[in-house]
């Protein structure tokens, strides 16, 4: 297998340039064998994928990966596994942004360690539903105060625009990293948001890169899908390929990375993937598994590079790309447009202490 890429998100701090995601463990994706997906977490470390992206809002996942934490460490301690890093969110609800409030921003970071069964959270990345509220900036201030009291060592955002992003800057609020979609049928953070990072040392940490399985040759001739969808992430990367174009544009897409996949030995996800990780400011991409099947796949992401030809047979479909457009996250702020009408605002309420 060959050895799966690393980079320095921040001096001394060292990530996977594949990162495992954890969404399709949460809620919504169907039912978990949680003893089978720790298991599985040790086969992606055990690959050189030791970066794991999770969040407060993602029901259940935090404990998952504290229990892996725990029954690793002595492996860690002996050298017998390289040391994991776990990378959350802080997801305050929609409800709350109004009176948001220090203590309850600390308290969302007590809970992450208290469910990780760790001293200091590696990256917490602030998610901010409704920039009409004000309280973004504080809340930024008040995660780079636990920062400073040792709760938390980097400072990340997801979902973040440029211009919300330099308030934060403009405080002298050290942020390492934003987590957006890109994809090759989202390619929103192209029209600003690279060039900004790359201006302010920040990097991007993709996710839907395989727009939740559509990418992928399980769709390649498939028949467009109707609702109701299988889950949630289909539900989703369905409204993304319809803001690319019809579905005749999006197969002859998958023809040209199942072409470009064949030439390089790897599958249609693969290319999708790396296609994403190759572009500027791009730090990793997070790739969701469920389990085990999708490891050597994964891994597979660095063991080529995509030539002069693959990007001119993929340019040429994705030249006849409506969409999407804006900023990134933009269409799903829309709350009563397609995208936001699926969001699930409130889910901290919903979330066990």
């Amino acid at each position: 297998m060959h050895p799966v890429e690393r980079i320095d998100l921040a001096p001394g701090y060292s990530i996977s340039r594949v990162v495992k995601g954890s969404w399709q463990l949460a809620g919504g994706h169907g039912n978990v064998d949680v003893a089978g997906a720790v298991a599985d977490m040790r086969r992606f470390v055990d690959a050189g994928i030791t970066t794991f992206d999770c969040a407060d809002i993602y029901t259940g996942v935090e404990e998952m990966i504290g229990v892996f934490l725990r029954v690793s460490r002595d492996a860690v301690r002996s050298g017998g596994i390289p040391p994991i890093q776990v990378h959350t969110k802080c997801v305050p609800d929609l409800d709350r942004l109004p009176t948001l409030s220090r203590f309850d921003v600390e308290a969302t970071v007590d809970r992450s360690l208290r469910r990780l069964g760790v001293e200091r959270l590696d990256l917490v990345q602030l998610h901010w539903w409704d920039y009409s509220i004000p309280g973004y900036v504080d809340a930024a201030g008040w995660l780079y105060d636990l920062a400073k009291r040792g709760k938390v060592r980097h400072l990340g955002v997801t979902n973040f625009d440029a211009e919300h992003l330099l308030e934060i800057l403009d405080e002298g609020i050290p942020i390492v990293s934003n987590q957006v979609q890109y994809s090759l049928l989202d390619r929103r953070p192209e029209s600003e948001m690279a060039s900004f990072c790359r201006t302010h040392g920040i990097s991007l940490l993709c996710y839907g890169t395989v727009a939740g399985g559509l990418l992928s040759d399980r769709y390649v001739g498939a028949v467009e899908p109707s609702p109701p969808y299988e889950n949630r992430s289909l539900t989703k990367y369905k409204l993304i390929v319809d803001e690319f174009g019809d579905w005749r544009l999006f197969q002859s897409l998958l023809e040209v990375a199942r072409a470009i996949a064949d030439r390089h030995g790897v599958s249609v996800s693969t290319v999708a993937s790396r296609y994403v990780l190759e572009k500027p400011a791009v730090a990793a991409v997070i790739v969701g598994a469920r389990n085990d099947r999708h490891v050597a796949d994964t891994a597979g992401l660095c063991s080529f590079q995509l030539d002069a030809a693959d990007y001119a047979a993929l340019d040429d479909v994705l030249c006849r790309a409506r969409g999407p457009k804006g900023a990134v996250y933009g269409l799903e702020r829309i709350r009563d447009g397609a995208h936001g009408a699926i969001m699930r605002y409130n889910l901290q309420a919903e979330a066990p202490t």
